[in-house]
């Protein structure tokens, strides 16, 4: 059954993606420097591609009009045409030019034969019948044409990409700027790495893990550090974050009643909701807006902290950064191990992924489940997303997963 309280994750995702605007600013950037950035223009094809009709192999250039329909054909080899070095002259009926792969196919001709399938005798070559007319050509704009478009805005740029750009011999682009995103904990139980822990207290992990993702965003990312549980030290945190970021994003305190001085700042500050999302792990977020910047409070456990993220904020920072992405790749797999879970939520269980020596994808739980557990975060390589109305999974049953690689 539903929780009538909590709301649906494709309603809070409705909501957050109404909310969120696209960064302003571009910038101009070489092309080595471009990958991974977020174009902000329409690339248009300044030549063709390929630039010049030539030959998709080592071999000899003819006439199509001139192969035999049966038995062989004798024809006279006139010159070479090479990579850089193109033939001057006309192929005419019965003659041939050596031809290298990427070489200009010269006046006259429209085949190639590959040198596999000729008998070389002097200055001739014999071709047996078989052979398509056209056939091992690249035409002159067969890839891209002047004029057609090559990129749209939105896209988030890729080594081919850059190669496409390079080959129409495009050095610079225009991208969207990076956004910048500020981030920190909360809560007087956090100590930084290097510091000795006391009774109670723990190391505040959130904050390097939230660096992580965000740096595989590719966002400008701003480590504030732990605020301790003071009304002076929170808000001024707060205000000091949104006046340098367009995003904040904090862990702990996502609750009302759990961190009062966070709910009450940020009341103060910004026009901030607190909800309770049908997922686990992952229930409580807070979402709004501190002046003009977004603001996330993630939950504190660690897990439930990487979950919300990959969930709701990455989605939220993509469009934020102006990308044009689909959905995550969900993918079907047969699980191999039973999983446990009570109906009412939405369910993202850790799990391995991988291949059986039949080719059939398959998925096994990665350990224990709790919230705070991160080392079965660790061992996992996708989420295994069990619907809300679910009640448990028995081995053998086909399940919906979600890669790791297909979210960063």
């Amino acid at each position: 059954m539903n929780h009538p309280s909590l709301l649906p994750l494709n309603d809070a995702l409705s909501r957050v993606k109404a909310a969120v605007p696209v960064i302003r600013g571009e910038e101009q950037v070489v092309l080595n420097a471009a990958l991974g950035r977020i174009l902000a223009e329409t690339i248009l094809s300044p030549i063709d591609v390929p630039a010049y009709t030539n030959s998709a192999m080592d071999g000899y250039a003819v006439r199509g009009g001139d192969l035999p329909a049966e038995g062989m054909a004798t024809f006279r080899v006139i010159g070479t045409s090479s990579a850089g070095h193109p033939f001057a002259g006309k192929v005419g009926g019965g003659e041939t030019v050596r031809i290298m792969t990427g070489a200009v196919l010269p006046q006259g001709a429209d085949t190639v034969i590959m040198q596999e399938h000729v008998k070389r005798e002097g200055d001739e070559v014999l071709i047996e019948a078989g052979h398509k007319p056209g056939q091992h050509v690249r035409h002159a704009g067969e890839d891209l044409s002047v004029g057609q478009v090559v990129l749209n805005p939105g896209r988030k740029l890729t080594p081919a990409d850059l190669g496409s750009l390079a080959s129409l011999g495009i050095g610079e682009i225009k991208v969207k700027r990076r956004l910048r995103v500020a981030f920190f904990s909360t809560g007087d139980e956090l100590r930084s790495l290097g510091e000795p822990l006391g009774e109670g207290e723990i190391y505040d992990s959130n904050r390097y893990t939230l660096q992580a993702l965000l740096a595989r965003l590719g966002v400008e990312s701003i480590d504030m550090g732990i605020v301790r549980d003071r009304q002076e030290a929170i808000e001024q945190a707060f205000l000091d974050a949104a006046a340098i970021a367009d995003t904040v994003i904090t862990s702990g305190g996502a609750s009302v009643g759990e961190a009062d001085y966070v709910s009450d700042t940020l009341a103060k500050l910004g026009e901030v909701d607190f909800w309770k999302i049908a997922i686990k792990p992952g229930k409580p977020l807070a979402f709004g807006k501190i002046g003009d910047t977004l603001f996330f409070g993630l939950p504190g456990n660690p897990v439930s902290a990487m979950v919300t993220f990959y969930q709701i904020v990455q989605p939220a920072l993509l469009q934020q950064m102006g990308e044009q992405g689909g959905a995550p790749l969900r993918l079907r797999a047969i699980c191999t191990t039973d999983l446990k879970k009570r109906p009412g939520r939405t369910e993202f269980q850790r799990g391995i992924l991988q291949q059986d020596e039949q080719g059939r994808l398959t998925v096994a739980g990665s350990g224990p489940q709790g919230s705070h557990i991160l080392s079965s975060m660790s061992r996992a390589n996708c989420f295994i997303v069990l619907p809300a109305e679910n009640s448990g999974i028995q081995a053998g049953e086909t399940v919906e997963v979600q890669p790791f690689a297909g979210l960063m």
